[in-house]
């Protein structure tokens, strides 16, 4: 049995002793399930009204509905005509590499369901084949600036890889591709195109003049797009072999609740994987594991539970339950995600820790602090077993107890409590305030925020030389750069530059996919100071330009570690140059990080060649 507040939930085993039980509950959650996500799916595929739409004289002048390139620097509105080209977007790309590009629908009357296909990708007699490109239909969602309710408006930025999608008279649907090029391409110029297609016949005025082959499309190719992209004769390791140390924190907790599925039944599992593996494919090393009861103080619409039940016997002996965390661990390695298992936290935002007591029959609190005795006797025997159960696993060695914007000496104290139970032990943290090189030495992973100027120099080669990691993080600070819903696309690709120019081993941020209530219409948090996307960068069933462009820069940050021991003094001193414009921590309110990362991008083209 595994307690989790005030519910005891029953493992699987127990359900598997009586076969009759398990048929009936088996068939009718299937039953459930299948109602359920038919339910989420429709309204998955609605968007909200725009509170803010734009002038409608623009349409009026737009005779016929059109196609054309844009730029994926730009999250296109859905109520104003967009500014695009016939003209094909410079694609270039390693092998192993995912490049991205968008394409726009603008259209004064009603198109009806269309969907679109991407052909084989062709140079000569070698072909990058049609699968290889991942297509998405961009999606809207209520985002606001800044917190200001006031200032709602609707965002692209939701990836949604659905077949089909309804396209409005004076509406614009952009359409994004994520070609993933094969390992063994071949180098040389690929070319191919983009083509939409009617599923039904469009509605009047065309209805009955075209077939549901065309659509009528204004430009050089109607409903159809060139494609080009040029592939160098480098190779980009797979995402489980990159260097960047990427900790996106997951949340099961928000997938249960979303998809109306009982917590870590098989269907739970089933339907979180292909968000992880998503995650997978971004070079994810951390799976986030919550080891107490609300770690955050429940700061997100899900809150965290405990994967570790803890029973206080009669005898006043402890028992520890393992069965969920087991379970999630697996589950993520299974989807890729192998590198580091980070166990949150030792010291919670609350002061508080949960645990069945059997004399009572009842869940019971702990309120203590680190350096009290009441939390050295609760912790040191929770620690020792884990470490014990952890060794048994053969996971000790790649597990963090990790900690997040704690108070210094709070820090000092919690330290002391793990160095007593198991030395090997190894600290992650986050600090918002500035560390002092001894302080630092204590954490093996340690992340700093954006906005300060840390570890540095001497410092930064002292961790480097021990093996430590350091990355840095954002969240809802700052402003810029940042990767909220309505921030530029092209700043979450600066992040993996910035770690780059800092010599910061990769990116922390504190959430992955701690969903909203609505979080495919709505990605306004309910409580002030997070801002509009804060809390996720994935969204059920799909990504998010966000998402797409912070791999982007974590690509870019790989080339640059697997180039550098190439270059001469002359390319070295070239990149370095160019590295300096992302090495600030003070992100000035004009910087044009779409230019910046052009500029970066032609010259890793340039040294690749």
């Amino acid at each position: 049995m595994y307690f989790c507040g005030k519910k005891m939930l029953v493992s699987d085993k127990t359900i598997k002793q009586n076969p009759i039980i398990m048929k009936k509950k088996h068939f009718l959650f299937l039953l459930f399930t299948f109602i359920v996500l038919r339910i989420n799916a429709q309204v998955n595929n609605s968007e909200p009204a725009d509170p803010k739409p734009g002038p409608q004289e623009a349409w009026q002048q737009l005779a016929q509905p059109t196609l054309g390139w844009g730029t994926t620097d730009v999250r296109y509105s859905r109520s104003q005509v967009p500014e695009t080209t016939q003209k094909p977007p410079v694609l270039r790309a390693w092998r192993g590499e995912r490049v991205s590009a968008q394409a726009v629908i603008a259209t004064p009357v009603d198109l009806g369901e269309v969907s679109f296909e991407v052909s084989d990708l062709r140079c000569g007699k070698n072909t990058i084949p049609a699968s290889a490109v991942k297509k998405y239909f961009v999606r809207y969602v209520l985002t606001e600036t800044y917190g200001n309710r006031k200032d709602s408006f609707l965002m692209a930025d939701r990836l949604d890889p659905v077949e089909t999608l309804k396209v409005e008279a004076c509406t614009a649907r952009p359409l994004w591709l994520d070609i993933h090029v094969p390992e063994d391409a071949k180098p040389g110029t690929y070319k191919g195109t983009l083509k939409v297609r009617p599923v039904t016949a469009p509605p009047s005025p065309f209805r009955g003049s075209l077939s549901r082959q065309e659509l009528p499309l204004k430009g050089d190719g109607g409903s159809v797009l060139p494609i080009e992209l040029h592939v160098a004769d480098r190779t980009l390791p797979a995402p489980s072999e990159w260097s960047f140390h990427l900790d996106l924190w997951q949340n099961p907790y928000s997938v249960a609740r979303y998809y109306e599925v009982p917590l870590w039944s098989q269907q739970h599992f089933d339907l979180m994987r292909p968000t992880m593996e998503l995650l997978a494919a971004a070079g994810q090393k951390v799976i986030t594991c919550s080891v107490i009861s609300r770690p955050w103080n429940g700061q997100t619409f899900d809150p965290f539970e405990s994967m570790i039940g803890k029973t206080k016997e009669l005898d006043g002996s402890w028992h520890y339950d393992y069965t969920v965390f087991d379970r999630w661990v697996e589950f993520m390695m299974s989807c890729g995600i192998t590198e580091q298992i980070d166990c949150y936290t030792l010291v919670p935002w609350h002061y508080r820790f949960d645990y069945y007591d059997r004399a009572t029959n009842s869940v019971c609190w702990l309120s203590c602090r680190p350096g009290e005795q009441a939390y050295h006797d609760f912790i040191v025997p929770f620690l020792k077993d884990l470490s014990r159960h952890l060794r048994q696993k053969g996971w000790f060695s790649r597990t963090y107890i990790a900690m997040d914007e704690r108070p210094k000496d709070q820090m000092e104290a919690a330290w002391r409590v793990i160095q007593e139970a198991d030395p090997e032990f190894k600290i992650e943290g986050a600090a918002n305030y500035s560390v002092e090189s001894e302080a630092a030495d204590r954490v093996d992973d340690l992340s700093v925020a954006f906005q300060y100027n840390l570890l540095k120099g001497e410092a930064l080669a002292k961790r480097t030389a021990k093996g430590q990691k350091i990355t840095f993080y954002t969240c809802c600070s700052p402003d810029r750069p940042n990767t909220f819903t309505f921030s530029p696309p092209a700043e979450s690709a600066y992040l993996g530059l910035h770690a780059a120019a800092c010599g910061y081993d990769g990116y922390l941020r504190w959430a992955y996919n701690s969903w909203t209530e609505q979080p495919c219409q709505d990605s306004r948090f309910p409580r002030q100071g997070w801002y509009s996307g804060d809390c996720y960068l994935a969204y059920p069933g799909g990504s998010s330009i966000r998402m797409e462009r912070l791999v982007e820069g974590i690509q870019a940050y790989e080339k640059v570690r697997l180039l550098r021991p190439e270059l001469n003094l002359k390319q070295a001193k070239q990149l370095d140059e160019m590295l300096r414009f992302f090495g600030s921590n003070k992100y000035e309110g004009d910087t044009d990080a779409a230019g910046l990362l052009r500029q970066m991008n032609d010259l890793l083209w340039k040294l690749s060649r």
